[in-house]
């Protein structure tokens, strides 16, 4: 009888465990699709909402990364082969960006390497290596 008891109690709290990371995973699918539609869109700006608060607090965007911003539109977001687990609650990607400038119309290609973080009291997985860096002097 404890027998059964114990394999019932392992499989409940399998079953749990694969939920939790279900719902983890399923999460970060919608957050990469809807960073990644943001960037496509040209709202660089608004991808700001995607990187870590704690992150975002300590480098806000300045007036002149502001204004720098504007002047390139997304023409491409290649996130290859998607994220890659590093650890239970870390993925990272490699994804190319094609950009722009709209003053010169010369296009480029950023290679970003990103960082995603999950936090699991607010479900939700944040960018921890900032913006895409548009300086072509980097």
């Amino acid at each position: 009888m404890r027998r059964i008891a114990r394999i019932t109690a392992v499989a409940a709290l399998l079953l749990v465990a694969g939920c939790a990371t279900d719902q983890r995973n399923q999460t970060l699918t919608a957050t990469l699709n809807a960073y990644a539609s943001t960037v496509r869109w040209g709202n660089l700006a608004n991808a700001e909402q995607f990187v870590d608060p704690a992150i975002r607090n300590q480098h806000p965007l300045t007036p002149i990364e502001l204004s720098r911003i504007t002047q390139y539109r997304v023409s491409d977001y290649d996130d290859g082969s998607g994220p890659v687990a590093t650890g239970e609650n870390e993925v990272k990607q490699v994804v190319h960006i094609g950009i722009v400038n709209v003053h010169t119309q010369v296009e480029r290609t950023l290679v970003d390497h990103q960082t995603w973080k999950y936090d699991p009291q607010a479900k939700h997985w944040w960018l921890t290596t900032g913006l895409p860096d548009l300086d072509p002097g980097q």
